[in-house]
């Protein structure tokens, strides 16, 4: 979808304060896998067991919380680091945490992971490339991972299949316990601080009482922050607040609304459809400025969207009856109306029946991200941990009903930005951080960073400072006094993408190397995989190195004057950050993606070192590679040089390598 410059009207834009994943599911068996970036398991090899490795768990059975909870057992878990939400920026939160070391406990109160992105919503992700219309800005790290497995594993585009690629790479974490069906409903506070959570699994008839350290709210509608007593606001700030020139002249209590979404699928004979007696009535105004492509049904529709001017939390059940009425008012349209003949053969495959929330509560942080930080002021922030892009994205609160409004009002955004660190912890609870559509934001701020790529990062970034806050003993606000650029360092080691921050890393001994190779293109030096950057514009070769790719490969070598004692080989390589990839249901949007492993991807290599003595061995070799970030660990061992042997690439003439880091982790 391309997205358009519309001016705004003034009665639409800008609150006031209130407080054993199945084989069958793609993967091949003695496949090698880069299951959470750090360690390669087999396929073949059996899943970690669930819920022993992470907590210290203690049951009592007879003892209860109040007397109408005599039915529930208790359950004490002690963690490091407690996530509650599953969408996009929780499962990233949980996992970054839990391979930084942290034991950590994700708690999603649904029975599938990944929110809004999940089979029971159905939407795609999108982020800072905006639908690639930004090209070499698809965001790194754990969202680029798991697009990388949904595209390998799901070629056919199941979303039942996303949710099971997000379930196993939780259940492959052997730090990270994932509770399912549970939800946060209690918090115990005491001079600033969460010591204690509450969460209920009713199918289980247990009450969990969580301990830990940090704690991270990824719900959306700021459900743990709310039990704590954190701040946070709701609605649209008046635009003199902030000096924001899209917000509204005067302030207002409404929002952005929610949307259910449906699939369908053509088939070989004419199928009809009976409207149930409580569809809506659609008439021609319906779309007026809401068009269904003709002959293209698979999809439909974001627009399908109601409660921005109602309270999308406690008003939930009302507004799905409602989206269902509207749903099969659309559809009867299509096929009943006879505008659009073409769909007699098409049929509904599915109907959501959770609506997909866009915005409710936004936690007040350290700091609140406003529209001027987003379009400059973020260059002068040193606490940038992710980025964001998407344009500031205004929906008319009422949504199906303003009929006369177009479904959106975008404004775009001209590069890609830094969210702040300090946007991502609470101002008022210590040990609480947030991220997803409810971190520190202005009405006019989230309009941007609320898109699930954004989500994601922001996930991926409070579960490192998580892990790093229990690491160093300090608090976020501490941890972005002292440890900010050590934060920075430790996400763009996981290939997290940050603007105007390189690779520094003092720990990094490929920095310190001297770099040759067998073969370059013009431009592409060799010399590039060490500049402590990991991304070009689709066009030039900055910070890749890149050569042609022959019969019997070609190789990059790491040499040290002096021999240097390793354990770790890390390579980041070009996985098409030009391209969009993302799961749709939508064949328009999917129709120049690559659903399987990206073309640019080198898939055969093998790592060799020459040792103290001058002979050469053989250290790695991977077959059918299709990850953009691969760690190799080992024995350490004195090496004088190291050499990466780039065999074969899955479809392109060249080899390409963004980045090559080296490590001795136990030094």
């Amino acid at each position: 979808m391309t997205i358009p410059e519309i001016n705004p009207p003034e009665h639409v834009l800008s609150p006031v304060n209130r407080r054993g994943f199945l084989n069958q599911v793609g993967l091949l068996a003695g496949l090698t896998l880069a299951v959470d970036g750090r360690r390669f398991i087999s396929a073949a090899e059996p899943l970690p067991e669930a819920d022993v490795h992470s907590v210290s768990e203690a049951v009592n059975p007879s003892e209860n919380l109040t007397l109408s909870e005599k039915h529930m057992r208790i359950i004490d878990l002690e963690v490091d680091v407690l996530v509650a939400g599953g969408g996009m920026a929780g499962v990233c939160a949980a996992i970054s945490s839990a391979r930084n070391g942290a034991r950590t406990v994700l708690i999603q109160d649904r029975s599938r992971l990944g929110g809004n992105a999940s089979s029971e919503i159905g939407m795609h992700i999108v982020g800072a490339d905006v639908h690639g219309q930004r090209p070499g800005w698809r965001e790194g790290g754990l969202i680029e991972e798991i697009r990388l497995e949904d595209a390998r594993r799901n070629p056919h585009r199941a979303f039942e299949l996303f949710d099971l690629t997000l379930y196993d790479l939780c259940q492959r974490e052997e730090l990270l316990t994932l509770k399912l069906d549970t939800s946060i409903y209690s918090a115990e506070v005491s001079e600033g601080a969460i010591q204690k959570v509450l969460a209920r699994c009713d199918k289980t008839e247990t009450i969990y009482r969580i301990q830990a350290k940090t704690y991270c709210d990824c719900t959306g509608d700021c459900r743990l922050g709310l039990e704590a007593g954190a701040e946070f606001r709701t609605g649209r700030e008046p635009r003199a607040l902030y000096n924001e020139p899209l917000a509204l002249e005067k302030g207002d209590e409404n929002s952005q609304g929610s949307t259910i979404l449906f699939t369908a699928t053509k088939h070989d004979q004419p199928i009809d459809f009976i409207a149930p007696p409580w569809s809506r009535k659609m008439t021609e105004n319906d779309f007026l400025f809401r068009k269904i492509p003709r002959g293209s049904y698979e999809y439909g529709y974001w627009w399908i969207e109601l409660g921005g001017k109602r309270d999308v939390i406690h008003d939930n059940e009302e507004l799905r009856f409602e989206l269902l009425r509207i749903v099969m008012g659309v559809w009867d349209w299509i096929k009943n109306s006879g505008e659009r003949p073409d769909s007699s053969h098409w049929a509904l495959q599915r109907v959501g029946m959770i609506p997909g929330k866009r915005e409710s509560r936004r936690m007040t942080g350290a700091h609140i991200q406003t529209q001027l930080d987003l379009i400059e002021g973020w260059k002068e922030r040193d606490d940038g941990v992710s980025i964001g892009g998407w344009p500031f994205d205004e929906h008319p609160p009422g949504g199906f009903d303003d009929w006369d409004q177009p479904p959106f009002y975008s404004r775009p955004i001209q590069e890609p930005y830094n969210i702040a660190f300090e946007s991502l912890y609470s101002g008022n609870i210590n040990n609480l951080m947030m991220a997803g559509r409810n971190i520190s934001n202005s009405h006019v701020a989230f309009t941007s960073t609320r898109v699930m790529a954004t989500c994601a990062c922001t996930g991926q970034a409070i579960g490192t400072a998580a892990a790093l806050c229990n690491e160093k003993g300090v608090l976020p606000a501490q941890l972005r006094k002292t440890h900010i650029g050590e934060l920075q360092q430790r996400l763009l080691r996981d290939d997290q993408s940050i603007r105007k921050v390189a690779n520094q890393d003092p720990d990094d001994l490929a920095r310190v190397a001297s770099v040759s190779a067998s073969d370059h293109l013009a431009g592409a030096e060799p010399q590039h995989i060490i500049d402590g950057k990991v991304r070009d514009v689709p066009t030039q070769w900055d910070h890749r190195w890149g050569a042609k790719a022959i019969d019997g490969g070609q190789w990059i070598e790491l040499s040290w004057d002096d021999p240097v004692l390793l354990d770790e080989i890390q390579i980041t390589f070009d996985s098409g950050f030009h391209r969009q990839l993302t799961l749709s249901a939508s064949d328009g949007a999917s129709k120049n993606m690559i659903r399987g492993p990206q073309p640019e991807m080198v898939k055969d290599y093998k790592i060799s070192f020459v040792d103290e003595t001058g002979a050469q061995h053989e250290l790695v070799n991977i077959e059918g590679n299709y990850l953009r970030l691969r760690r190799h660990r080992f024995a350490a061992v004195q090496m004088r040089s190291l050499r990466l042997h780039a065999l074969t690439t899955h479809a392109t003439e060249q080899i390409r390598v963004f980045e090559i880091r080296a490590y001795n982790r136990s030094g």
